[in-house]
């Protein structure tokens, strides 16, 4: 089979835009009669594959056609986008040109020219269809039932009234294609599952969540596993062997309602060094690999968060019970003991199975407040026997921090956002979450420990999981040189192979300037994307040569499977026997965890502007201060100081006729007014739907307030 896949790819690659026929094919191959059937169903898997084209009794190579294979990632009100299969570059896809294309579905595309920078293509063919599930708003108009969906396209689906699963007009639901169409209005779909008032978005993020796949609940035989170790709790022989840190003063410091604790600190320092420890839950040593929890965390792969909710990797009887680092309580670690000198410098290391106990749930609030002299009477009590080692360990963090600085590392801005609820779970605020003094010192102690977790793996040459980031690809390379001459900052292009110090020389000579939104926004862009690999490549962002995942075992399955590793390091397993055992592992839970970690995010991302919906639906008709954060070929993005991001659509920009640059910009081509990047912007809220978690503004005059 594989040797006529290459000659027909070949020859069929030879032929161009001629084509080939069935019948040519089967004399250059030499098939039988009775092998016709055989070369039917190859031909059938080419073209499913995206390899070929059968169009009018001619065979062509899609390839020779200029066609792109690609899947269908997501599709908006008027337009989509697809990812190419081979080389992962996405194309955004006009409305008109996706030919009913949903999510999921693999096709080919056809590339066209584009208003913008960004790659644009036709849909040419589906090749195959994906899942069809979508989530959706239940409509009844002029006697007819409607699925208006959120995220694909804005044209309403059938659905008949028996297909409503209980479902009534204002519901939210989940959906399935049950008939496709040339054009998305020719769809007919079924309901699955009903979930309440699409304009709540609790009820918005239960649905996107099982459109996702996410399971609240644990199967039974984890939960069973995981309240038999809580309810066993610590027993003598699991401190055999193991390092007693419980005369250490050793304490957490973490968000106020965190409960999932994996991480404590220590620190001490001597004539001409400092000892950090680095104190991580042994969660390796309840989950054994490829037992039954062990199996859950991998397909979960991350624990995910939003507004006040949480879907964790593991069962709360392990996340918030036996292996939270909770205070006054004896916890099992997997500790890592750092020396370092008084610059900084990583000079030696030590990874130990330890116990400890921990002196203060910490709370970044309230060590920011005591760092910066600002604590009342019941703070100063709470951390009084920690206190000296606060000042020490901010004494190191800003040591690091320098350090961090000096080799280069860009420091690219982000704005996350705290989404408070009320008792009913409605989003009451929306607030910025500030970072301060605590929450740097903490990262920079967790990212000495990544580097030397990652060093100690390479220097055994064993089967690992590292966190790398590779450097800016040449195209995104390109269109960050481009808005850098644009403003002035660059006259000579940035090269392939430009180290992180140069990108981080450029943020600060755009510092404090009102560039610096745009130039951030550019650089953010031009980034690749972080991921997990069995390779230790590097991570451009923070300019380290060696790093991975050792801090969040709780939540992360790759920080588990780094523990899982060196437990068999430190236990004196042979190399060859852990080679053995991971091997092919590790490559396979590199590219679950990276898959898991990027569903994550974006569930994180669309539940959130579900509650940001809701919480601007009571604001509808208020005023706004905000800034332009971005721009598309469809209108200006403004985001307001709370993080609450809507869009003002080009059609509503005041004046009419303006031309977007592609880049950063829309420009009345007659009064020259412009919306930029960066520039500030009074708005006024006109619409905000849950349901899509869309916000629309519209620009409001000077003359206007």
């Amino acid at each position: 089979m594989n040797e006529w896949i290459s000659k027909i790819e070949v020859w069929t690659r030879k032929h161009g835009r001629s084509g080939v026929s069935f019948k040519e094919v089967c004399q250059k191959l030499k098939i039988k009669n009775k092998q016709r059937d055989q070369l039917r169903r190859v031909l059938t898997d080419m073209a499913e594959q995206g390899m070929i084209l059968e169009k009018k009794n001619k065979i062509y190579s899609s390839a020779a056609l200029g066609l792109i294979s690609a899947e269908i990632t997501r599709i908006n009100r008027t337009f989509g986008f697809a990812k190419e299969l081979r080389e992962e570059t996405e194309y955004f896809i006009p409305g008109k040109y996706l030919m009913g294309a949903v999510p999921g579905d693999h096709v080919l595309l056809r590339r066209i020219k584009g208003r913008g920078s960004s790659p644009e293509g036709e849909v040419v063919r589906i090749v195959s269809y994906g899942p069809g599930e979508f989530t959706a708003e239940v409509c009844f108009e002029n006697g007819a039932w409607f699925l208006l969906p959120d995220t694909m396209g804005k044209t309403p689906l059938h659905v008949q009234k028996q297909d409503l699963c209980g479902a009534e007009a204002g519901d939210k639901v989940l959906a399935k294609i049950s008939h496709r169409g040339k054009r998305h209005s020719e769809h007919q779909a079924v309901v699955l599952s009903a979930y309440g008032d699409s304009e709540s978005a609790c009820s918005c993020a239960a649905a996107a969540l099982d459109l996702a796949g996410i399971a609240a609940e644990f199967p039974f035989e984890v939960i069973d596993k995981a309240q038999y170790l809580q309810k066993r709790g610590i027993k003598s022989r699991d401190l055999e062997g193991r390092t007693d840190f419980r005369g250490d003063t050793i304490f957490t410091i973490d968000g106020a309602d965190s409960k999932d604790l994996d991480d404590a600190v220590s620190l001490e320092k001597y004539e001409d060094c400092y000892v950090l420890g680095v104190h991580i839950a042994d969660v390796s040593h309840y989950v054994h690999y490829k037992g039954e929890i062990d199996r859950e965390a991998f397909y979960r792969g991350t624990s995910i968060y939003y507004a006040n909710q949480v879907i964790p990797m593991l069962p709360k009887e392990l996340s918030n019970g036996i292996c939270s680092l909770n205070p006054g309580e004896d916890r099992l670690t997997l500790s890592a003991v750092l020396t370092l000198d008084l610059d900084g410098e990583l000079i030696d290391f030590d990874f130990r199975k330890g116990v400890i106990c921990s002196r203060v749930k910490g709370v970044y609030s309230e060590v920011n407040a005591l760092l910066a002299g600002t604590a009342n009477r019941e703070i100063e009590e709470k951390y009084a026997e920690v206190r000296d080692k606060l000042l020490l360990m901010k004494e190191l963090s800003d040591i690091l921090e320098r350090n961090k600085r000096r080799r280069g590392a860009p420091e690219l801005e982000t704005q996350e956002s705290k989404i408070i609820v009320d008792d009913q779970g409605r989003a009451a605020e929306i607030l910025p979450r500030t970072s301060g003094l605590a929450e740097a010192l903490i990262e920079n102690f967790m990212l000495t420990a990544n580097e030397a977790a990652a060093v100690a793996g390479k220097m055994k040459e064993v089967p690992y999981l590292y966190r790398v980031h590779e450097p800016p690809a040449p195209e995104k390379l390109d269109q960050l040189n481009t808005v850098l001459r644009l403003l002035g900052l660059q006259t000579r292009s940035l090269s392939p192979n430009v180290k992180p110090k140069a990108m981080a020389e450029i943020l600060e000579k755009a510092k404090g300037k009102d560039i610096a939104p745009i130039v951030n926004l550019q650089m953010l862009r031009a980034m690749s994307k972080a991921k997990y690999s069995e390779s230790p490549l590097g991570h451009y962002g923070l300019a380290l040569e060696n790093y991975t995942h050792f801090t969040s075992p709780i939540r992360r399955y790759p920080d588990l499977m780094v523990h899982r590793v060196l437990s068999d390091l430190i236990a004196g397993e042979e190399i060859a026997e852990i080679r053995r055992r991971y091997t092919k592992y590790v490559v396979k839970a590199a590219k679950q965890a990276t898959q898991t970690e990027i569903n994550a995010m974006k569930l994180e991302r669309d539940c959130e502007d579900f509650y940001k919906a809701e919480y601007m639906k009571t604001r509808i008709g208020e005023e706004f201060d905000g800034i332009v954060s971005s721009v598309a070929s469809h209108g200006v993005y403004v985001e307001l100081p709370n993080t609450v991001e809507g869009l003002i659509r080009a059609e509503d920009l005041p004046g009419g006729n303006y031309e977007f640059d592609g880049v950063m910009s829309f420009r009345n081509r007659f009064s020259g007014e412009s919306y930029r990047v960066g520039q500030p912007v009074r708005v006024k809220c006109i619409a905000a739907q849950v349901s899509s978690g869309n916000i629309d503004f519209i620009p409001v005059g000077d003359d206007s307030e």
